[in-house]
């Protein structure tokens, strides 16, 4: 699933390839999609060669590949339309329903939890959708306050115990200290499950797998939406 952004800037470059057979620059790219910096696109096109969109050709100025596109680019364009960039506001985008259902975790008591769909532990990748299902998580999992759950997308925790298809319960916080594992927003588009660590002003989201990169950010591009004080996980 990519981001607006993603599926923006891979259209926007798809396109001018077959207008012109040269791939945009940077600052073209920075203006089409409306970006502050050049930075930004750095990132992008790094997540959707992760996600095997493009290439970038090595030993040739602004020479990007297109792989593949989204397998329906419309529907995708109809999706990514409705989404507002906010994490536990309530204002989320739909769920794709044609995907297959993940068996879920199935208590006999607990506090009835709503699951908020999907949560990267890689690279960040739009994740917090509208209630797609309940749970009752375990009590003795929960801390004070308002809890959701998420499900993990991803393998860049799995040092920490964080397994792709585990049920991750959030504590619904705005603030964390040095190496708690929080849900974090970064530059209001995007979100992670990461662990946070604060050095002056910038802020490093740190992966618990070394093939994955920390990533650093300024403090006034990444917000806290939660912290992680539980998982659930269904053995197959």
């Amino acid at each position: 699933m990519l981001t607006q952004k993603q599926s923006e800037l891979l259209r926007f470059i798809n396109d001018r390839i077959k207008s012109t057979g040269v791939s945009p620059s940077f600052d073209e790219m920075k203006e089409a999609l409306n970006l502050r910096s050049k930075s930004g696109i750095h990132r992008l096109i790094t997540a959707l060669e992760e996600r095997g969109f493009l290439r970038r050709l090595p030993n040739r100025a602004r020479a990007l590949e297109i792989l593949r596109m989204p397998d329906d680019a419309a529907n995708s364009r109809r999706q990514t339309a409705q989404f507002a960039p906010s994490v536990v506001t309530g204002n989320f985008a739909a769920r794709d329903r044609s995907a297959p259902k993940r068996a879920r975790p199935n208590t006999a008591t607990g506090t009835d939890l709503p699951v908020l769909g999907r949560i990267a532990a890689g690279t960040p990748i739009e994740a917090i959708q509208h209630e797609v299902d309940r749970i009752a998580a375990p009590e003795t999992l929960l801390a004070a306050g308002e809890h959701y759950i998420l499900e993990v997308q991803g393998e860049s925790m799995i040092d920490a115990g964080i397994f792709d298809g585990d049920y991750a319960i959030i504590q619904r916080v705005n603030d964390a200290t040095n190496g708690d594992i929080v849900v974090a927003l970064v530059d209001q588009e995007e979100a992670t499950l990461k662990r946070l660590r604060k050095k002056g002003a910038s802020i490093a989201l740190e992966a618990a797998n070394p093939e994955f990169e920390t990533r650093i950010y300024g403090a006034d591009r990444v917000s806290v939406q939660g912290r992680l004080v539980g998982l659930m996980r269904r053995y197959h």
